[in-house]
């Protein structure tokens, strides 16, 4: 299992820092990311949400990031299709490929917010077939001919899309996956998983045997999990930092994502768990019920590697750790950073 790392850049108020100083720290993070050997550095893209996530535009800071690093990876987790054309998408993937010398990875995705939809004009009952055409798009672009494609939604004719990426074929593709379906079709499209920070673990579990059991590609299946983790030499103190962090960055996530939550429900409705999980989330979001649920890692190393494995051993390939979720100081974001390259990722090398 591989470890990467997430990033959202919230704005929490109780940090009492600027915009101008988050994405400082976020580059300053990446940068020491990539001394530490970490595979990947991803960035979200959400719009709106104020204080759980600034990050509208993570091709500009993957592009500085691009300058600041040699080894790391740099993912775009992930791209929403409907809010953009795909010309515009297949442009900026392969300039971001050359800017780090190959070394972008490519997140894509329906999105899940209604005000976003509603803000771009996009109608959200239209969100399957807007990604499916402008994945297809973003796939003949890598084949460095014009593309001709004529589909419900966009209509091109010999259009030669530039520049073109560095890396052969073309950068890494996954897909976001959040609804049991979605799971089926990436791995139908043959694309690596990413299964976000807000479902419990047992859903995802569920979730990723039907991801294999539809993987039908000629490389190994990749399965990305992300989730919040706060991993120091003293456990009292990881827990108690994240007891602010952790539980402010899902309260803030769940905020916007248990409307999308409540609408899966019934597909898990054979397992034990849901009722119980639905109770407790009712009656608010505690450290103690995320780590029961699987959400979040916290603790010391040992209890890191512990709660860690569970994820390997059901097929995660990658884990991508939203270290602190934006809602601890940088200086111990990157103590924790440099805890789980030191003492926990020899453990699944």
């Amino acid at each position: 299992m591989q470890f990467d790392l997430f990033f959202e850049i919230p704005q929490p108020p109780f940090l009492e820092r600027s915009e101008q100083q988050a994405f400082a720290d976020t580059l300053t993070e990446i940068e020491y990311a990539d001394s530490l050997g970490f595979r990947c550095a991803w960035l979200v893209e959400h719009h709106f949400m104020r204080h759980y996530s600034h990050a509208s535009k993570p091709e500009l800071i993957l592009a500085a990031a691009a300058q600041r690093t040699k080894n790391i990876r740099l993912g775009l987790g992930i791209i929403p299709l409907p809010y953009h054309h795909p010309i515009h998408v297949a442009e900026r993937v392969a300039t971001l490929d050359l800017l780090s010398n190959g070394r972008l990875e490519v997140g894509i995705g329906r999105g899940f917010s209604p005000e976003e939809y509603k803000a771009f004009g996009v109608e959200m009952a239209e969100s399957r077939t807007l990604t499916t055409e402008s994945l297809h798009i973003l796939r003949q672009s890598f084949n460095c001919r014009p593309v001709t494609f004529h589909g419900k939604h966009f209509q091109l004719d010999q259009v030669d899309i530039l520049p073109h990426p560095l890396q052969s074929p073309h950068p890494p593709l996954w897909s976001a996956a959040v609804s049991p379906d979605t799971y089926a079709w990436a791995a139908q499209e043959n694309l690596g998983m990413l299964a976000g920070p807000f479902k419990p673990w047992f859903m995802v579990k569920h979730d990723i045997k039907k991801y294999l059991g539809a993987w039908n590609g000629t490389t190994p299946p990749r399965i990305g999990m992300t989730v919040g983790i706060i991993c120091l030499p003293d456990r009292n103190r990881a827990k108690h930092l994240a007891k602010q962090a952790l539980t402010w960055f899902y309260h803030e996530l769940l905020k916007t994502t248990l409307p999308v939550l409540e609408k899966l429900y019934p597909s898990y409705e054979h397992f034990h768990e849901l009722g119980r999980f639905r109770e407790l989330i009712k009656l608010g979001i505690k450290l103690s019920v995320l780590e029961t649920f699987g959400m979040v890692v916290v603790g010391d190393p040992a209890d890191c590697i512990q709660q860690l494995r569970k994820f390997e051993v059901a097929g995660v390939t990658h884990i991508l750790c939203a270290v602190g979720a934006g809602a601890i100081k940088t200086d111990i974001t990157q103590e924790s950073m440099r805890c789980i390259a030191e003492e926990v990722m020899p453990a699944f090398a």
